[in-house]
C-alpha cells in the first residue's frame, strides 16, 4: 500500500507542475517567452519556448506512465475484505428472489386539493 500512496502523490505533485506550465505558456506562443526582450539573455526566447513544450510533452508522459504503475500498484484486498456490494448480496434472504414492487389499489377514491372526490373509470 506504501507504494501506490508512494506513487499517488508524485502524480498530484506532476499534475501540478503541468498546470503550472501550461499556464505559463501562451497561446500564441509567447507566454513567459514574452517578457524577455533583451537580447544578451542566457536563456533566449526560442529556447524557453522549446524548454516550455518539452516539459510539458515530458511532465504529460511521466503523469500516463505514472497512471499505469499505480493501477498495477493498487492494494488487492484477501479474501476475507469483500466489497460493500459482495457482502449484500452474500448477505440477502433469497438471492434468486424475484423484487415485487408496491403496486396502487385500483379503484380507489382518492381526493383532490379542492375536497371533491374523483369519480373512477370503468
Amino acid at each position: 500500500m506504501g507504494i501506490y500512496i508512494f506513487v499517488s502523490v508524485i502524480i498530484i505533485i506532476a499534475c501540478v507542475l503541468q498546470v503550472l506550465i501550461v499556464l505559463v505558456q501562451n497561446s500564441k506562443g509567447g507566454g513567459l517567452a514574452a517578457n524577455f526582450t533583451s537580447a544578451g539573455q542566457s536563456m533566449g526566447i526560442r529556447k524557453t519556448a522549446d524548454f516550455l513544450e518539452k516539459s510539458t510533452w515530458t511532465l504529460a508522459a511521466a503523469i500516463l506512465i505514472l497512471c499505469v504503475v499505480a493501477t498495477a500498484a493498487i492494494p488487492r484486498g484477501s479474501g476475507a475484505e469483500r466489497s460493500r456490494i459482495e457482502n449484500s448480496i452474500q448477505n440477502a434472504v433469497d438471492p434468486n428472489a424475484i423484487p415485487t414492487l408496491p403496486t396502487a389499489v385500483p379503484n380507489e377514491p382518492s381526493t383532490t386539493p379542492s375536497g371533491n372526490q374523483q369519480q373512477p373509470e370503468n
